[in-house]
């Protein structure tokens, strides 16, 4: 989809490009200062897609070129549809390159993070220290938890926080993402805990927002408030 949009956007800057020739306003009412913001704000739009679908470094010449082309009429050197495959290709190739080298990094890190004191590591490859260990009330895969949490990168940005919000969060485990579903029966009610979550018990290849991009190692540093138990909920 984000190529498609990219490939329209391109279309529609190509046509103003072409259309407009010397920046002279297509109609009597349109103003030539109007018509040069219109074209600044069509290359702020392409140029956040353009980022957005990680295509950075682009010739711009040949950016130029074939939008042109494009509006004018003309023969390109390949059409939409091999214009899309071309771009798909690339774009694999580099989510590719990029998955190796997030996977390195992370590898590095959980090593060196593992050999630190009280942490421990599970089957998965999640990681946790249990700061408090709270009561023997624990949940399970299919309770819902009420917590206090924060969530950062690994380099300590913060993209998730209910503190700030200044309120508690309640999530049924079996609706979250599988670092937490596996971590927070970790811990028994009142505890807390750290977690160390892998990108691939987290969002994966997937960026969940501006703030948590794709394959991010997630910190979390939860507290485990209440533990809500499903059966209790079926009684009710």
């Amino acid at each position: 989809m984000k190529v498609f949009k990219f490939l329209a956007a391109g279309v529609v800057a190509g046509t103003m490009l072409a259309s407009c020739g010397g920046s002279q306003p297509p109609i009597e009412s349109v103003t030539k200062a109007e018509l040069d913001s219109v074209s600044y704000a069509v290359g702020v739009s392409l140029a956040g897609m353009i980022t957005n679908a990680q295509l950075e470094g682009l010739n711009y010449s040949e950016v130029k070129k074939a939008m042109q082309q494009v509006a004018a009429g003309e023969q390109t050197y390949v059409d939409p549809y091999q214009a899309n495959e071309i771009i798909n290709n690339y774009l694999q190739k580099v989510q590719m390159a990029i998955g190796e080298k997030k996977e390195k990094e992370q590898a590095e890190f959980m090593a060196k993070n593992k050999t630190n004191e009280g942490v421990q590591e599970t089957a998965s490859g999640l990681q946790y220290k249990i700061e408090n260990p709270g009561n023997d009330l624990r949940a399970t895969a299919i309770d819902t938890v009420e917590v206090h949490y924060k969530g950062t990168l690994l380099d300590g940005k913060v993209f998730d926080s209910s503190y700030d919000r200044g309120e508690t969060a309640k999530f049924p485990l079996n609706r979250v993402i599988p670092g937490w579903t596996e971590g927070m029966q970790l811990v028994g009610e009142g505890g807390k805990i750290t977690l160390w979550v892998p990108f691939n018990l987290g969002y994966g290849a997937n960026a969940a927002s501006a703030d948590l991009p794709a394959y991010s190692t997630l910190v979390f540093e939860v507290e485990l408030i209440k533990v809500c138990k499903a059966e209790e909920k079926k009684k009710k």
